[in-house]
C-alpha cells in the first residue's frame, strides 16, 4: 500500500501517548505578591474576543506584543472546541507565554476539560472549521492513504462490508489527521496541553476550570496537577481517574450550580485546606453573562458565554489589583464582594 511507512509513524504518534512519557515539566503552582491579575474564562474558539480582552486590559498591543509587564494572565481552560479559531487562540497564548515571562509577568493557560478531551480523543465538540485550520496541500492525499489502509484492514479481518468512502470522508474531514497528530504526544498542541497545570493559586486565590472538592483537596496542588498530567500521558490511567471524573477539577459544577447554604461548609473547608480566600472557575456559563459571585464572593464564575457559538456579546473578565477584585463587561466595571 502507498505511504505505508508514513502511515505507521503517524498512527504511532496518534495512539501511543507512552512514546512521550513525562512530556513537559511542571512549573510552580503558587505565586504571591502579584500586583495585577487578569482572568479570562472559556473562549471556545473565539479568537476575536480573546484578542479584544487582551487589548482592553493593556496586556497586549495591536501587534500582538505583550505589554503587560509583571501582570499575570490566567485563562481557566476551554480555549478549544465549538468555535472556529481555536488554533489561532492557542498560538497567541503560546506566544504571549514566552513574552510575558521575559517581562517578569506570567501567562497561565490552565487545562480545561476540552483541552483534555482533544488529547485523549473525545472529539464530539470539534467543529469543521477547527479541523480546517489544520488542512494543507497534502491533506487529501493523506486522507486517501488512511482510507486505503482502512480498506486493507477491513479485507484482512473479513469483518464485513468495507467502509463507504463518502461516509469516511464525512467522518474524517480534511485536516482531521493533521489535527490528531498536532494533539498527539509529540504534536505542538498535545505537548503544550500535557505540560499544563489544572489548578494554581495566586495571592490566596485558587484558579481552575471546573471546581475543587474535598475529595481532591486531600492532595496538594502539585500532586493534583501531577496526577492529571500523568493520566494524559498514559491513557490507561484515565479509567476511574481524575481527568474524566464528573467531580474532578476539570468537570465539577457543584460550586457553580448547587445550593450555597447546603454546600457552604464543604466549600469553606476546601479553601481552608490551601489557605485560600477565594476560588475562581470557568466551565459553567453564568446566567447573567457577567462575572458572577457566589458563597459571599468567595467563588467567582468566569464563563460568561463569550464565544460567538453561544451568541455571546459579552467580553467579560476578572481584574484583581492587589487585594481588590472586580468584574468587567467590556469597559464597564462590575463590583464584587470583598473577601478577606
Amino acid at each position: 500500500m502507498k505511504h505505508r511507512h508514513l502511515l505507521l509513524i503517524i498512527t504511532l504518534l496518534l495512539i501511543l501517548p507512552g512514546l512521550c512519557p513525562g512530556a513537559g515539566e511542571a512549573g510552580n503552582d503558587t505565586w504571591t505578591g502579584v500586583e495585577r491579575i487578569i482572568a479570562i474564562g472559556d473562549i471556545h474558539g473565539d479568537y476575536a474576543k480573546l484578542f479584544n480582552i487582551l487589548e482592553l486590559t493593556g496586556l497586549m498591543d495591536a501587534k500582538k506584543k505583550w505589554i503587560g509587564g509583571k501582570a499575570h494572565l490566567v485563562q481557566t481552560g476551554d480555549v478549544l472546541d465549538r468555535g472556529f479559531e481555536s488554533r489561532k487562540a492557542m498560538d497567541l497564548l503560546m506566544k504571549l507565554e514566552k513574552e510575558a515571562k521575559k517581562a517578569g509577568g506570567m501567562v497561565h493557560a490552565l487545562m480545561g476539560n476540552h483541552e483534555a478531551m482533544n488529547v485523549y480523543g473525545d472529539l464530539r465538540y470539534v467543529s469543521a472549521e477547527e479541523y480546517a485550520e489544520f488542512k494543507n496541500s497534502e491533506s487529501d492525499k493523506l486522507r486517501t492513504a488512511f482510507f486505503e489502509q482502512a480498506m486493507d484492514e477491513s479485507k484482512a479481518s473479513g469483518s464485513g462490508r468495507p467502509p463507504d468512502r463518502a461516509k469516511w470522508d464525512q467522518e474524517h474531514p480534511l485536516g482531521y489527521f493533521e489535527h490528531r497528530l498536532a494533539y498527539g504526544p509529540k504534536g505542538t498542541y498535545g505537548k503544550w496541553i500535557r505540560e499544563k497545570d489544572a489548578v494554581i493559586m495566586i495571592n490566596k486565590t485558587l484558579f481552575l476550570h471546573g471546581g475543587l472538592t474535598l475529595k481532591y483537596a486531600a492532595d496538594s496542588l502539585p500532586a493534583i496537577n501531577d496526577r492529571l498530567r500523568a493520566e494524559l500521558n498514559d491513557f490507561a490511567l484515565l479509567q476511574d481517574g481524575a481527568v474524566m471524573a464528573t467531580d474532578g477539577p476539570l468537570w465539577y459544577r457543584g460550586w457553580a450550580e448547587g445550593p450555597e447554604a447546603a454546600l457552604d461548609a464543604e466549600f469553606t473547608q476546601v479553601l481552608a485546606k490551601y489557605g485560600a480566600t477565594r476560588m475562581v472557575v470557568g466551565h459553567t456559563i453564568t446566567p447573567s453573562r457577567q462575572v458572577t459571585p457566589r458563597f459571599q464572593g468567595r467563588l467567582l464564575m468566569l464563563d460568561v458565554g463569550m464565544s460567538s457559538v453561544y451568541g455571546g456579546k459579552s467580553v467579560g473578565y476578572l481584574v484583581c489589583e492587589k487585594d481588590t477584585c472586580y468584574g468587567m463587561d467590556g469597559v464597564r466595571r462590575i463590583p464584587l464582594p470583598a473577601v478577606h
